[in-house]
């Protein structure tokens, strides 16, 4: 900006020894007068979307932090985005619109020196945008957050429920969480690994794993590459009634030669700082605490409750932690030879039992390489099953198939549905249902959950 106003002055100057006409003069110096302002524009250079199953997120690359508005317009659904003294360097090209709420962008100029940007829409959501400010790895920000209004939460429900009636006990549910995501890559290895990519591919690792764990369900926190809020993702493993949360990330240091897989869990403090926010929030009082609801209780006693509730998941947390240590031990360097604790706010549901697992420092070119295969991404998802395995086969929840020593049957030659169900005395019904087979057909050396009725 100084080289332009130095320039200015220059050619000003310079235009000053010659006799020009008074017409010509003035207008010479309104065009400078033009030049400069639009030298001052806020430029749009490039534009970004990820979406996920709740909400989809644009991101404008700007030169500078802008002035502007949303809104929505009906029918057609339409978000608007007026951007003051702004212009479009270059066509957006390259978004994905299939899983997005967004079915087209368009642009153009408003009032000469603004613009105005047109998301189509494919349904009503709710727009929310924020500015944010340059970072390592990006500038200036403009964030437009689009909630789709039709995804709806899933009820909480209290996790020991068991539908008894039926004879049917359920699973333990592991919320398997993949650090990062979309607009937060996380750390970056020398070659230009991102975290967020890493994390994602041994969360999926560990996903199919526990689906072939019998009296284990994983559910996925985050699905693909888009960016969920921390306090959503503790949020989403509550709705999920999670019986333990495992995140999982690759740490990063500036020395290069730090290596090492770590284990986190909240530390006291972290505990204490969030207990003072569910209590200070009425909105949360008829939340279930280790299965007690807090709406009919006095100030004392809810304080008591949530304290008892959070050092025992704390304890709980300690434990599953030392296991899951122990097995990444077995498969590569430890970090630290011992669970350690920190206030991350990823780990703070009172009730749940919640792992912060480092996997390895993306930022050791060693280690990288090995983030980067399958199969060590691998190991380390069966590093995870292992020590969680060994956690519940002592502190298996009550109502579920672990706690009751579900039995498993490997199949071999002859076997057949009905031949198995009259075995175990339960019903061929049962069977597919828990083992989620579609039909009768079964395979030599696939091994049947046995439900306990």
């Amino acid at each position: 900006m100084r080289r332009d106003v130095r320039k200015i002055e220059s050619m000003t100057m310079m235009f000053s020894g010659y006799k020009l006409g008074r017409v010509v003069f003035p207008l010479f110096l309104v065009s400078i007068m033009m030049l400069s302002a639009g030298a001052q524009a806020v430029t749009v250079d490039d534009v970004r979307m990820w979406s996920g199953p709740e909400s989809t997120r644009l991101v404008f690359d700007i030169s500078d932090p802008v002035e502007h508005s949303v809104f929505m317009l009906r029918a057609p659904n339409r978000v608007v985005i007026d951007l003051k003294n702004t212009r479009l360097r270059k066509t957006p090209r390259g978004l994905d619109f299939s899983k997005s709420v967004v079915s087209k962008l368009r642009s153009a100029k408003r009032n000469s020196n603004d613009l105005r940007m047109v998301l189509d829409l494919k349904s009503k959501v709710r727009p929310q945008s924020f500015l944010l400010k340059p970072t390592k790895q990006y500038g200036h920000r403009l964030v437009i957050d689009l909630s789709d209004t039709r995804v709806k939460s899933v009820p909480k429900v209290a996790r020991d429920s068991t539908n008894r009636s039926k004879g049917v006990l359920r699973d333990v549910i592991i919320a398997i969480d993949a650090g990062h995501g979309g607009e937060d890559p996380g750390a970056s290895g020398p070659r230009g690994t991102r975290e967020k990519h890493v994390v994602l591919a041994i969360a999926r690792q560990l996903e199919r794993l526990i689906k072939k764990e019998p009296g284990m369900r994983p559910v996925m926190i985050r699905t693909g590459d888009y960016y969920l809020g921390l306090r959503k993702r503790m949020e989403k493993a509550r709705e999920m009634q999670a019986d333990l949360f495992i995140s999982i990330h690759a740490d990063a240091f500036h020395n290069g030669r730090a290596s090492g897989s770590s284990v986190y869990v909240l530390s006291q403090n972290g505990a204490t700082s969030e207990a003072a926010q569910w209590l200070a929030k009425s909105e949360n009082n008829s939340d279930l605490i280790g299965g007690v609801s807090l709406d009919d209780k006095d100030d004392l006693l809810r304080s008591v409750l949530l304290d008892l509730s959070q050092n025992a998941t704390i304890a709980a947390s300690l434990d599953v932690g030392g296991s899951v240590l122990k097995e990444l031990g077995g498969i590569g360097k430890l970090h630290k030879k011992r669970v350690e604790q920190a206030g991350f706010l990823v780990l703070k549901s009172p009730d749940i039992p919640s792992i912060l697992v480092e996997t390895g420092y993306i930022s050791n070119k060693r280690e990288e390489r090995k983030l980067r295969d399958k199969v060590y991404q691998r190991k380390l998802a069966m590093a995870m099953l292992k020590g969680v395995r060994r956690y519940f086969a002592q502190n298996a929840p009550p109502g579920t198939r672990l706690a009751m020593g579900e039995q498993r049957h490997v199949i071999r030659r002859g076997d057949t549905l009905s031949g198995i169900a009259q075995r175990y005395r339960v019903t061929q019904v049962a069977l597919r249902n828990v083992n989620r087979l579609r039909n009768s057909q079964l395979k030599v050396g696939q091994v049947l959950r046995i439900p306990v009725l």
